[in-house]
């Protein structure tokens, strides 16, 4: 039985997941604390996400993780599908920001979101080291938007 929960002490218990989609903690630590997790439960964890407030009418989806063994099985969809519906009523849209990997613009695609614009150098200018997803090193950030009331 899935059962999401929003988290609202003790977030950086997490850590783990949320370094799977976002490889910085210090980088986290920048939307983290003003920002609302929520955990997706499928008996144990499965998955996370954070949103945060951009302004009164824009939020957006900061992180969405999914432990690798339960990828590709609707997790991440529905924890989507959960926070567009909790945030509805809040925001016009949500805005999401990803790397340039055809197989995440796609997910994130596939569940109503359209490329808005890029910022970039967000990757080469913001962490450390250089980010890979998959073999392709990310440079710019791509973000997508999604009107929340249809």
């Amino acid at each position: 039985m899935v059962r999401i929960e929003k988290i609202t002490e003790n977030k950086k218990q997490f850590l783990d997941l949320l370094l799977l989609a976002d490889e910085q903690e210090n980088m986290i630590d920048k939307y983290l604390p003003m920002g609302d997790l929520f955990a997706l439960y499928d008996d144990d964890l499965k998955s996370v996400c954070v949103v945060a407030p951009i302004n009164n009418e824009i939020c957006e989806l900061k992180n969405i993780a999914t432990y690798e063994k339960y990828q590709g099985m609707g997790y991440g969809r529905a924890l989507i599908k959960f926070i567009i519906d909790f945030y509805k009523n809040d925001y016009k849209s949500m805005l999401v920001g990803t790397g340039e990997t055809p197989p995440i613009l796609s997910f994130y695609k596939s569940c109503g979101f359209e490329i808005s614009h890029r910022v970039k150098n967000f990757f080469t200018d913001n962490y450390d080291m250089p980010i890979f997803e998959g073999d392709i090193q990310l440079v710019d950030m791509i973000y997508l938007k999604k009107k929340l009331l249809e």
